[in-house]
């Protein structure tokens, strides 16, 4: 029985008790308030247990509750430590990556500035080399156009006539050696 209950019941058999006038003294039935009493002395060693029970598996989930709390400050303390090796990997790797880049930039750089100055190079050469061939050619009009102003102009004949008459003075005069077409270029 509930250890409530039989307060609850000895109550009553004390609130239905007789009151003796001008005391504080009340008349009960002692065999009903016997009998209450019995019943507590059964009870309340069962209360005691079950709250004893209680207490123990208070205590038993409290060490449960304890050991999955520092079970999982752990995790989390290892979760914390991964992320943060993690982060200072991914930072590291952030920082080569962006030497490397830098590198490869400054590579690209130097080797443009190369290219740049052997295309300068090459072109300067060229320019050297035509500057020399426009002499040439230049000094070479001009020589064309000194030997045309000092000769005297040669009356235009028919172009058959000229072939003809030098044919007949070649075979009048000495024979020409014969000029090979590599040997005029």
């Amino acid at each position: 029985m509930d250890i409530q209950h039989l307060l609850d019941r000895l109550e009553e058999v004390i609130n239905g008790g007789r009151h003796i006038p001008a005391t504080s003294l009340t008349m009960v039935d002692e065999n009903r308030l016997l009998e209450v009493i019995d019943q507590m002395r059964i009870s309340i060693p069962e209360e005691i247990e079950k709250a004893k029970r209680i207490l123990r598996e208070r205590d038993r989930i409290m060490a449960q509750a304890n050991e999955e709390a520092a079970r999982i400050r752990e995790l989390a303390r290892e979760k914390s430590e991964t992320l943060i090796q993690r982060a200072a990997i991914t930072q590291a790797a952030q920082a080569r990556a962006t030497r490397i880049i830098e590198q490869g930039r400054q590579e690209a750089d130097a080797i443009r500035g190369d290219a740049d100055r052997y295309v300068m190079d090459v072109l300067s050469d060229l320019e050297d080399a035509l500057n020399r061939t426009l002499g040439v050619v230049k000094n070479g009009i001009a020589h064309v156009e000194r030997q045309a102003q000092t000769r005297q102009p040669v009356p235009a004949q028919p172009r058959v006539a000229m072939e003809m008459s030098s044919m007949a003075s070649a075979s009048d005069s000495e024979p020409r050696p014969i000029e090979r077409i590599s040997a005029r270029r």
